[in-house]
């Protein structure tokens, strides 16, 4: 079941998501975060961007790590002046996420390569309930604690 987007009140207010660990949460969870920051008159090259870097760390999340206690992930963004802050939060994994290394001919691997490309900053925090993989788009972060 999906929880519906918390749309606040205050348009700069993050927005959250908690989604069921099926394939299928990954082109919605990047449907609803690109309507919701057209509607928020994002620059259409950071939600270009944004779309690409949440559909990586959805789609690395459920290949890579378990499940929050409820069954689910949650991904969360919000948006100020033009930056995006997008961020994935799963039950954590065996490795922490680290872009794989350059290789010829590898089929899979270069989705963190492509965020680290895309993002302005971006990094990995852990607590008790799980792993939160989070990027900044358009502009540094307000994350400078971790």
């Amino acid at each position: 079941m999906v929880e519906e987007l918390i749309r606040p009140l205050d348009p700069e207010a993050p927005r959250t998501m908690r989604l069921p660990w099926v394939v299928e949460t990954a082109p919605y969870a990047r449907r609803t975060m690109v309507e919701d920051l057209r509607m928020l008159e994002v620059p259409p090259t950071v939600v270009d961007e944004a779309e690409i870097v949440v559909a990586e760390l959805v789609s690395n999340a459920l290949k890579h790590a378990r499940p929050l206690p409820d069954g689910g992930l949650r991904v969360r963004w919000k948006a100020k002046g033009g930056v995006v802050e997008v961020e994935v939060t799963d039950g954590g994994g065996p490795t922490v996420p680290r872009p794989a290394p350059v290789t010829l001919w590898s089929t899979s691997g270069r989705g963190l390569r492509i965020v680290r490309s895309l993002a302005h900053e971006w990094g990995v925090t852990e607590d008790k309930t799980g792993r939160t993989v989070w990027a900044c788009l358009g502009g540094p972060s307000r994350r400078r604690s971790h």
